[in-house]
């Protein structure tokens, strides 16, 4: 793909010798918890993770962090924990300068269950105060105002009250309006909607901002009653998003652009150790090879790169020393 077809790739790229920037922005927006994971009978390690913030932190690994600043958008509380997690996201490189701070909420968490290398969760999450990260419109719209590329799932827009829920929409719309690249992962979870009419429309809605969707089949198969793989991509493409990947855990993704389909192996991984993160980190390896001028199918081949080696590890977050070979 040549960079003009795509206007926020048009507008980014470097590889024709235009004048860059010191520093452009990726702001991934969302919930970051805490994690707690096995690690032997009745004991659990603590750490920090959810969605959109693996992927923050995957972009942090891979890209150069004199070209790009890569913020975390939430809210977090007072308490300690929230603290904990503030010091945290700043250590590993991020931007925390943006995080809303409420008073008396507490950080969410959950909890991984392991059958073998697959995963279930528990959560801990309805008092947390990420639900209110889009609750104060004009810092949320300061977060974005500088920001070059930003990331959000469907799980920011399910812990959101309908109004906030708007209010991010409306803010994410104004960033796809100047140029900017709006990628979205719907990463369905029936059981954080009220049901699963509300749960249709806000996806769709994610959708109608985004340039790039990294949806996975067959999530929303039942929910819009997709016959294949083809099918959903003609229904997301019909959102008006002009590049869709479709991901499929262990099988090829389907990259969809510029009027054509092309699937894309995954990397094998002889022994998974734990498939927490995958298609987080398979998003980040995607979008920081694009926003590094790569086409659709390399910068696919190396979100799969990145997933088998988060497969590899415990928990959602591999150290970030482990990434820099796979920097694009």
């Amino acid at each position: 793909m040549q960079a003009g077809s795509v206007p926020w790739l048009a507008r980014m790229d470097c590889s024709q010798g235009g004048n860059r920037a010191v520093s452009r922005v990726f702001a991934s927006i969302g919930e970051c918890m805490i994690e707690l994971s096995a690690v032997g009978e009745g004991l659990y390690r603590q750490g920090f993770a959810g969605d959109t913030f693996n992927t923050a932190w995957y972009v942090r690994a891979l890209s150069d962090p004199s070209a790009w600043t890569v913020r975390y958008v939430t809210a977090l509380g007072d308490d300690r924990l929230s603290d904990e997690l503030r010091r945290f996201i700043s250590a590993s490189g991020m931007d925390a300068s943006r995080i809303l701070s409420v008073k008396g909420r507490p950080v969410g968490l959950y909890a991984i269950h392991l059958d073998g290398h697959e995963r279930s969760f528990s959560y801990w999450r309805e008092t947390s105060a990420a639900r209110l990260l889009a609750a104060d419109q004009d810092h949320l719209v300061a977060a974005l105002a500088d920001a070059d590329a930003v990331y959000f799932s469907g799980i920011t827009l399910a812990i959101l009250s309908p109004e906030d829920r708007r209010t991010l929409l409306d803010a994410l719309a104004a960033v796809r309006a100047r140029g900017g690249l709006v990628a979205y992962d719907p990463n369905v979870r029936p059981r954080l909607w009220p049901d699963a009419e509300t749960m249709k429309a806000a996806i769709a809605d994610g959708y109608r901002v985004a340039t790039v969707a990294l949806p996975t089949w067959p999530d929303e198969k039942d929910l819009y009653g997709d016959a294949d793989p083809a099918a959903e991509i003609a229904r997301v493409t019909g959102y008006g998003v002009p590049e869709v990947v479709l991901k499929a855990g262990a099988d090829p993704c389907i990259v969809a652009f510029d009027g054509r389909m092309e699937r894309v192996p995954a990397v094998s991984v002889a022994e998974p150790v734990d498939t927490t993160g995958a298609g987080d980190s398979f998003n980040a390896g995607y979008l920081t090879a694009r926003l590094a001028g790569w086409a659709p199918v390399e910068a696919a081949r190396l979100g799969h790169a990145v997933a088998a080696r988060v497969i590899g590890v415990k928990g959602a977050l591999a150290p970030m020393r482990e990434m820099a070979d796979l920097k694009p």
